[in-house]
């Protein structure tokens, strides 16, 4: 009797033990509450384990991952194609491992689909999502595709948060009115992926609307831009309100990463370098 029970103590401390264990070797980039990461997009520029390696080397705790990371190269139509049609879901489990491994929160994926996808290739998305055991997506889609989408949200039970760009094209996200017009009538699950810098681009201001609608954001995008479809900055030399925006989220406690997205870099630039540059100012902005 008695060795049984040591035996129930020993399983449960170790039980006990497990997470502590993980916790600790994870990467805090928490600051004041706000978590910071990087949209994996960030370092298009190398391999899926080098931007795992760039993250440990920043210091950056979260991520938001860039399909373009996991999928076939987009001049590939046939491969493209197949991965579409039949994801290999293992190899998803495997590079979820490897965030793990690198104590990197894998928060989100980012998949966007377009008006061409059929039905399966939609659905095919929420089960590489799950495959990478994340519950939210981020997208870069057509406002019309909320419908379809929301179908497949519902029955995977994954947020989505469609993204923004400044285009102003009909059927794009670009407007505070399209997000209006994708969630009018859907589930809890279609939600918003807010990229500032593009909003501001597009002449919006990204602290009023984060305010109104912060309970449908899922995740923010970082970065500067100017006004009137100007171009990307580095951060703190362009018209994007990146330091109230923190201080919003800072100080009413939102639980919506920013994700850094950094896309001022020019060919024969350091990215770890910049993308160092751009976590530093976001800690300055937060202090």
């Amino acid at each position: 009797m008695i060795l049984s029970m040591y035996t129930r103590r020993e399983l449960v401390r170790m039980a006990l033990a497990t997470p502590v264990v993980a916790a600790l070797g994870a990467i805090d980039s928490k600051i004041d509450g706000v978590m910071v990461g990087a949209q994996s997009y960030s370092f298009r520029d190398m391999p899926l384990d080098k931007a795992i390696d760039a993250y440990k080397e920043i210091g950056l705790g979260y991520c938001e991952l860039f399909d373009g990371h996991i999928s076939p190269p987009e001049n590939d139509a046939k491969a493209t194609k197949a991965f579409r049609d039949n994801p290999p879901l293992e190899k998803m489990h495997e590079i979820r491992h490897k965030f793990d491994n690198a104590g990197v929160n894998l928060y989100a994926l980012n998949y966007s689909w377009r008006d061409e996808f059929t039905d399966p290739e939609i659905e095919n998305g929420f089960k590489i999502a799950k495959a990478l055991g994340v519950d939210k997506i981020t997208a870069s889609s057509n406002v019309d595709m909320s419908e379809r989408v929301d179908k497949y949200a519902q029955k995977y039970k994954i947020r989505v948060g469609f993204h923004n760009h400044d285009s102003m094209q009909p059927n794009e996200f670009s407007t505070p009115d399209d997000w209006k017009k994708a969630m009018q009538g859907r589930s809890k699950y279609i939600c918003i992926n807010l990229d500032i810098g593009h909003f501001t681009a597009a002449n919006f201001d990204p602290v009023e609307f984060l305010t109104a609608n912060h309970d449908k954001i899922i995740t923010l995008h970082i970065k500067d831009r100017k006004k009137n479809h100007g171009d990307n900055m580095p951060f703190g030399q362009g018209d994007t309100k990146i330091r109230d925006v923190l201080q919003v989220l800072k100080t009413k406690h939102y639980p919506i990463p920013a994700m850094i997205e950094y896309e001022y870099g020019k060919d024969g630039m350091d990215t770890i370098a910049e993308v160092r540059k751009c976590y530093d100012y976001i800690k300055s902005a937060l202090a």
